[in-house]
């Protein structure tokens, strides 16, 4: 779309003037991969997805029946916490409010911890999941989600830098207590919200 960077200057500077770019950030037209440690080997036919922890009712779903779950397409800006930013993608999935109906969270559950593939996991409070564009997404712009994105299924918290929503989800964790993930604990902020630049906890870390 621009093939010169004063054209991408100028498409950046619109978003700015529109008030979509966070502090801190840059447009970007590609999707950078970005994730620790080695893409998992995914097979459909015994992947799972499980709750539990503050539920009312622990459930597991096959790809076959969270698939057959009603869908919802969802337009946004996602942020990166190394500094990109992409503009009007789009994602389709199950909306994170639907899908607790179908087995109730109780009123102690304070956050929700996503558990992945490969061990990884990280923490949300569960009034952020609760938004309205909040998914547990499984194609992006019309296509599947692609391996290194997250196939087959991952949250998606726009609100939040990327590294919240978490790809090759396996579980989710509803807990009355913060738990900090993978990257919480290795130093970044527990929050992350790009908007006030909410990048790192501890002093003596920068990008």
């Amino acid at each position: 779309m621009f093939n010169n960077p004063l054209a991408r200057r100028k498409e950046e500077e619109r978003i700015k003037k529109e008030g979509r770019l966070p502090p801190g950030q840059s447009l970007t037209l590609d999707f950078p991969v970005l994730h620790y440690g080695p893409t998992p080997n995914v097979d459909l036919n015994t992947w799972d997805l499980g709750v539990f922890g503050e539920v009312e009712q622990k459930m597991k779903w096959s790809w076959a029946e969270f698939t057959a779950l009603p869908t919802v397409s969802v337009t946004t800006d996602i942020h990166c916490v190394t500094r990109w930013s992409k503009f009007d993608t789009v994602w389709e999935g199950v909306r994170f409010r639907d899908f607790i109906q179908l087995f109730g969270v109780k009123p102690t559950a304070k956050f929700v911890i996503a558990h992945c593939d490969g061990g990884y996991t990280t923490n949300t409070p569960l009034d952020i999941m609760m938004d309205d564009d909040v998914l547990l997404a499984y194609r992006f712009n019309n296509q599947p989600l692609e391996l290194e994105h997250g196939y087959p299924l991952r949250t998606l918290v726009p609100k939040r830098y990327l590294w919240k929503s978490a790809k090759w989800l396996r579980r989710l964790e509803f807990s009355s207590t913060d738990k900090p993930g993978f990257w919480e604990q290795a130093g970044y902020h527990n929050n992350g919200d790009p908007w006030t630049e909410e990048r790192l906890e501890r002093r003596g870390f920068f990008f």
